[in-house]
């Protein structure tokens, strides 16, 4: 049995932290967490709930040229829940973000941020 119980945080790479920002917080609607250390390289946390947090930090990305699929189900992402997938769709619209819905048929979607992370919406009661 394995001594892993939760995934504590996931890491974002972004090129610009403030539009990223611009993204998380006025899109997404994402609440600062407000105990990131100083570390040193611009960043923000976000807190998601039970105790995970999403990091975002601002360095170089290994990967920027690389071709990404069109579907984000078909590539590296994160899911997060969320409780009312109408009101997101309507922020997602509001500001021009694409999105595709799950292929699966699940109450899901997928949409990239501003620096083509792909981050998969699953819909909870």
């Amino acid at each position: 049995m394995s001594e892993i119980g939760a995934l504590l945080h996931a890491g974002l790479l972004v090129s610009d932290l403030a539009r990223a920002k611009t993204f998380y917080e006025a899109v997404l609607g994402l609440k600062l967490y407000p105990h990131r250390p100083d570390l040193p390289y611009p960043g923000e946390w976000y807190e998601l709930g039970n105790g995970q947090q999403l990091h975002l930090m601002q360095l170089p990305n290994p990967d920027a040229a690389s071709v990404r699929p069109e579907h984000g189900g078909r590539d590296r992402h994160i899911a997060l829940a969320v409780r009312n997938m109408a009101a997101l769709k309507s922020r997602l619209d509001a500001a021009g973000v694409r999105y595709t819905a799950s292929q699966s048929g699940r109450a899901a979607l997928f949409c990239r941020d501003p620096d083509a992370n792909t981050l998969e919406f699953v819909e909870i009661s």
